[in-house]
């Protein structure tokens, strides 16, 4: 284990070496991603499963403008899943002599619900297999993983805010990180926007114009303060207390293959597993999609038989941005807390003051994560579900150091206090869900706050053929 003291900047040259930052914020994480974008002076390069058109989303999409104006060079890989987002700002985003855009895994129907629909209907086992990766890197120097895809939830600008959980690199996993990014961008499922949808040279030189005056004249004053808080990125780092250097730290991914079906070596998964089954005290799990499957209840059954203690950190049905993923994790609540396994589930509101950084009229969980022991961590995009094990690709950063997993353990206990999620316990064989509201215990004996239309659609779920999807 490398103890907290935090090592000189040096050190992040030496081969093996990383520095780490934990950013929880969603101000801050924010912030640190437009002040990547400025601090940029050769590459930065972004893949993300979604990148939305909405404020935080434009004003991003501006800062990557902006620095391919200064001669940066920039390289988006982008998911193919979000069907909102417009060819037309992508082929005007390539068009610039220093950006590339790639999609991965396109659909080859490029216009119209119907011909979309008529092409997953007839691809199904290939369209429903995404990249779920989250990464920037800039100049090679600093790298940035997690599980905040690029939207205004994920950076509190939403009625409902996702809690999420990045880390800032430097050293030896940057270079990991690009390594990962270079094998997604030169996959074959990796296109060229202009190979989807070629358009006339003219028109991308105007629409480029276009997309950056409607970039400029964005309303984002507000996100724009939030990113004006911090000088600079050294600015950021210094005020968050600065990197935690270790010896013990991989960034890992899933082959760009997986989303082909092809094989199971090198998958995220025997990796997350390995170190989960090496737990011998504690094993802390956060999930915001959770359906472990019958292997994954025996998995975490077998540890408490051994004496780990073990505990879920989930979404509730009222908290879940996905009903129909918690009708699936429904089907296993009873059997893992017969087995002695701890469940928590996030309250839908923040009632109290402890977290008020997300401060957020909703809440929902999105942060990926666990602990082992205390001795060992993972942050990243990889969700306790079907679709992260077989379909998607994911990525993120397992570590060894004493301080960073003490902030990860801080942020943890803050997440399952009473006031911010429910305790699920069972009372004879009835589920039963304890928390505080107002500085009151309250207790409820169906799924708390959960509107008709959400148990609904979770009831239908658990009784459908569907799990392998959700």
């Amino acid at each position: 284990m490398v103890s907290d003291t935090e090592a000189p900047v040096a050190p992040a040259k030496s081969l093996g070496v990383s520095g780490l930052l934990l950013v929880s914020d969603n101000n801050d994480a924010y912030a640190i991603r437009v002040l990547l974008a400025r601090h940029a002076v050769r590459s930065i390069d972004v893949m993300y499963y979604l990148w939305r058109a909405d404020s935080t989303g434009s004003l991003l999409t501006a800062e990557l403008i902006r620095a391919a104006d200064r001669g940066v060079r920039v390289r988006m890989l982008l998911d193919d899943i979000n069907p909102f987002n417009s060819d037309q700002a992508h082929i005007a985003l390539n068009s610039h002599p220093n950006i590339q855009l790639r999609l991965f895994n396109p659909s080859r129907a490029r216009d119209g619900w119907f011909r979309r629909g008529v092409e997953l209907a007839s691809n199904l086992f290939r369209l429903t297999r995404r990249m779920h990766n989250k990464a920037m890197i800039v100049d090679g120097e600093y790298a940035l993983v997690g599980g905040r895809n690029v939207a205004d939830a994920y950076f509190d600008q939403a009625e409902t805010n996702f809690r999420d959980l990045d880390a800032l690199m430097r050293g030896q996993a940057t270079r990991q990180t690009m390594e990962i990014f270079e094998r997604f961008w030169d996959c074959p499922s990796s296109v060229p926007i202009d190979r989807l949808n070629p358009a006339p040279a003219m028109g991308k030189r105007r629409a480029l114009r276009e997309l950056a005056g409607a970039l400029s004249t964005a309303d984002t004053a507000e996100v724009q303060h939030r990113a004006n808080l911090y000088e600079n990125v050294n600015a950021f780092i210094d005020r968050a207390g600065g990197f935690c250097w270790t010896n013990s730290a991989d960034v890992i991914s899933d082959p760009p293959e997986k989303a082909d079906g092809q094989g199971r070596d090198g998958w995220l998964l025997t990796a997350l597993l390995d170190r989960i089954q090496s737990s011998r005290q504690t094993l802390k799990i956060t999930s915001p999609y959770f359906i472990p499957g019958k292997r994954g209840v025996a998995t975490l059954s077998k540890l408490v038989r051994d004496g780990v203690r073990t505990t879920v950190l989930t979404n509730s049905l009222a908290a879940t941005d996905v009903a129909a993923v918690h009708g699936g994790y429904a089907n296993y609540r009873k059997e893992l807390l017969r087995n002695g396994v701890a469940l928590f589930e996030l309250q839908p509101f923040e009632r109290g003051q402890k977290m008020s950084m997300f401060g957020s009229k909703g809440a929902s969980l999105h942060t990926k994560a666990f602990i082992v022991d205390d001795r060992s961590a993972f942050v990243g995009s990889f969700n306790f579900d079907p679709r992260s094990v077989s379909l998607n690709t994911e990525m993120g950063v397992l570590f060894e150091h004493e301080g960073l997993i003490g902030r990860l353990r801080e942020l943890f206990d803050l997440e399952i206090a009473p006031d911010t999620s429910y305790r699920l316990s069972l009372e004879g064989n009835r589920l039963r869900w304890d928390a505080e509201e107002g500085g009151a215990a309250q207790t409820y004996f169906s799924e708390p706050e959960a509107t008709l239309f959400r148990r609904f659609v979770a009831a239908i779920v658990r009784y459908l053929p569907i799990e392998s999807q959700l």
